[in-house]
């Protein structure tokens, strides 16, 4: 039961080409807003689009993965945990943003979606 604790796991579109990172260490870190939609008829029974914007990081293994076949449009399945980090600006104004920190990508689609 404790592994389902923090768990997220989404199906989406990524909405701009992933931003790759090599630290000092070597390790890589990797970054992509990942859209998700939801679609529902209001009063008047039109169809409607909910769309939600993820923040996806990844680290090591599954980053050098983002970078090699993770691009903007592509359908990816995203399992992870959820991670609230905060911050300072330079105004000093505290900031806080929470992240799906993943753990699997899954890469979705065609192979001829290229």
């Amino acid at each position: 039961m404790s592994t389902i604790k923090n768990h997220v796991q989404l199906i989406g579109n990524v909405g701009q080409e992933p931003t790759i990172t090599t630290l000092e260490s070597g390790k890589k870190v990797a970054r992509f807003s990942l859209a998700t939609n939801e679609y529902y008829k209001d009063k008047k029974g039109e169809k409607q689009t909910d769309t939600n914007w993820h923040t996806v990081v990844a680290w090591g293994k599954t980053a050098e993965i983002v970078e090699k076949y993770v691009e903007k449009g592509k359908e990816v399945g995203v399992s992870g945990k959820l991670k609230t980090r905060s911050y300072t600006t330079e105004a000093n104004e505290q900031r806080y943003v929470t992240e799906v920190v993943a753990d699997e990508i899954l890469l979705l689609g065609s192979k001829s979606d290229k």
